[in-house]
């Protein structure tokens, strides 16, 4: 900070200081920390002047190896702050200070003595055309924009670029691309062009490429079948080189750019259909910046020069979008849903194929590809489309956790019981489960006959809950059972009282007891 913006400082502090702003105030105003405005509000002016001039004499951690290091730039001006410092560590070991002190050291050194860090600047030369037909460049992307909910969705794309008229054709995906969506994406692209190119230029990607081999290219078992089908060249791009294909690397930002950023994502369908609206209105329709031509016009006469595809690849994918299957078992579908089987839904990734085929919409398992569900098409919205078969069996774990109380019951009153929980569940059936572990906890270590007078007693006055069971259950507990075969009353027998009736006094000998009658201690 420089003299004059320091006093500036210190006077907005106690300026803010009299007008009543606190600490936290000041600091967010000045934007200080509020350790800073605590120290300078301490400071006389006087204070405060003494403690710029001991700034100005205080050394820096790196001072002592100020020549060491100019030396390393002057040597070396492309050397970066993080090898100087390693360099520092292995000579001197530790140099107490971060990398971000050596970094700003660094720089101010580079800005005193003027040297710049040297940079390598690669060379390029313009290319002639391609001729019309000959050559079309491929390349991928991806960009997250926001849906109709303000939730982030992230879209992968492939872009086909015609090198000779910048004619393009874009096609999207809400996953990334395997060899078969790239495959197909190249039959709708030579559909949509009319024709094919005599090679086609690549980045090296997984789902075309294994391995290089030093220019003995392995593809994928699917890419390679593609290509000695559609009898192509393959032009594939070395690694880390993307320059070589610059025109398909400008389609790819201009799509995002242009098209993709700021746009609410709906659906699939949507986005694709809006995608080829954009490249006819604007990707193909307007002037380009290098050929000053519009792509879509230069287009017509190149579609002359392109390689006729006489029939489509018979093992074409269906036409297919993946959708995610909601906690509900469902699927959103032009805005109604479609019910899937219970456990679909596997996580917050779960993911089913849509295929829309002759009016009806067929849910198959991304994995297996085997079908689902089958509907027919909603024409309405905000519909729930369900198959009665889906429907879940609540009854059956519930029927299971009956039988289990019931066991729990003295043999007696079972069908007595079974009654009682009956009543329960026809008059509350969303609290069964609730009532039938109240059940369960308060008939534990209970008499059989406390638990059947319990029963009679709600079961005569009509107490279908099992809250009014364990209030009646806690009252006939207070109450001493009747020993029927002595005609006395008895409390039944608990751990505290066994206890008692096995415990025996102790006996004393009797010269203890005439030693206390003749006055002396008893030990």
């Amino acid at each position: 900070m420089k003299q004059h913006e320091g006093w500036f400082m210190y006077t907005k502090i106690h300026e803010f200081k009299k007008v009543g702003l606190n600490k936290s105030q000041i600091a967010r105003r000045l934007d200080l920390s509020r350790n800073t405005v605590y120290k300078l509000l301490n400071m006389t002016p006087y204070e405060y002047e003494e403690y710029k001039k001991s700034l100005k004499q205080r050394s820096k951690k790196l001072s002592d190896f100020h020549q060491i290091i100019l030396t390393l730039l002057r040597q070396y001006p492309e050397m970066s702050s993080a090898q100087i410092m390693d360099r520092l560590i292995e000579k001197y070991g530790d140099i107490n200070c971060c990398e971000g002190t050596v970094r700003n050291y660094v720089n101010n050194l580079r800005a005193k003595y003027n040297i710049p860090k040297s940079k390598s600047v690669r060379q390029y030369q313009a290319v002639d055309e391609m001729p019309p037909g000959y050559q079309i460049q491929v390349d991928f992307g991806e960009i997250t924009v926001q849906n109709q909910n303000k939730i982030n969705v992230k879209l992968h794309f492939i872009a086909f670029l015609l090198s000779h008229s910048r004619y393009k054709y874009v096609e999207w995906l809400d996953r990334p691309f395997t060899t078969a969506d790239v495959v197909n994406a190249h039959e709708n692209a030579f559909d949509f062009m009319g024709g094919m190119p005599i090679e086609i230029v690549y980045d090296q990607d997984s789902v075309l490429l294994v391995n290089e081999n030093l220019g003995d290219l392995i593809y994928t078992k699917e890419f390679n079948n593609y290509i000695n089908k559609r009898k192509f060249k393959v032009y594939m791009c070395r690694k880390a080189d993307p320059e070589t294909k610059g025109k398909i690397e400008n389609v790819v930002r201009f799509v995002k750019g242009n098209f993709a950023r700021h746009r609410i994502f709906y659906n699939l369908e949507k986005w694709n259909e809006d995608c080829i609206k954009w490249l006819e209105r604007t990707g193909n329709g307007k002037v380009h910046n290098t050929t000053k031509k519009i792509p879509a016009e230069v287009f017509v006469l190149e579609k002359q020069h392109l390689q006729p595809i006489p029939e489509k690849i018979k093992n074409k994918l269906d036409i297919s979008v993946l959708y995610t299957v909601k906690k509900d078992n469902t699927v959103s579908y032009k805005s109604n849903r479609y019910q899937l089987p219970l456990n679909t839904y596997k996580g917050p990734n779960t993911q089913v194929k849509v295929t829309v085929s002759k009016g009806k919409l067929v849910i198959k398992d991304v994995e297996t590809d085997s079908e689902i569900m089958t509907y027919n098409i909603c024409t309405d919205k905000g519909c729930l489309i369900k198959n009665t078969n889906l429907k879940r069996d609540y009854s059956k774990k519930i029927n299971e956790y009956i039988d289990y109380v019931l066991s729990l019951f003295p043999g007696n009153c079972r069908e007595k019981t079974k009654g009682f929980i009956q009543e329960i569940y026809q008059h509350k059936p969303r609290y069964i489960r609730d009532h039938l572990q109240a059940l369960q906890l308060c008939i534990e270590n209970v008499h059989p006959e406390v638990v059947d007078k319990t029963l009679n007693y709600c079961i005569k006055n009509g107490l279908y809950s099992a809250v009014d069971f364990k209030d009646a259950m806690d009252h006939y507990n207070s109450i001493p059972l009747k020993d029927k075969r002595k005609g006395i009353d008895f409390t039944p027998i608990n751990d505290e009282i066994d206890q008692k009736i096995k415990s025996k006094p102790k006996i004393r000998d009797i010269g203890e007891y005439t030693a206390l009658l003749e006055g002396g201690d008893v030990i």
